[in-house]
């Protein structure tokens, strides 16, 4: 693996993990009040954008954490639309 391979495996890595903090939280406290609903869309909808561009260029770095931010970004959007009925 080539250096410019393992960076884009570390900002994948990165850019994975940035929404998990935010998913305990709101699973933990079970408030979504601050959260945009209109952005956790935006995110979901940019996310399946980078998947498809990823898979018809085979890179992997962009499929795996985008697909991880899209998981994490329905969970959020999950917990939005049901935690805020209560």
């Amino acid at each position: 693996m080539s250096w410019i391979e393992m960076v884009g495996h570390a900002g994948s890595l990165l850019s994975s993990i940035t929404f998990i903090p935010q998913v305990y939280k709101v699973w933990q406290t079970k408030r979504t009040q601050d959260l945009s609903l209109s952005m956790m869309f935006i995110v979901f909808s940019s996310t399946i954008v980078w998947i498809i561009y990823g898979v018809g260029l085979m890179l992997w770095p962009v499929i795996i954490c985008n697909s991880i931010i899209a998981i994490l970004s329905l969970m959020l959007i999950y917990f939005k639309l049901t935690f805020e009925k209560k």
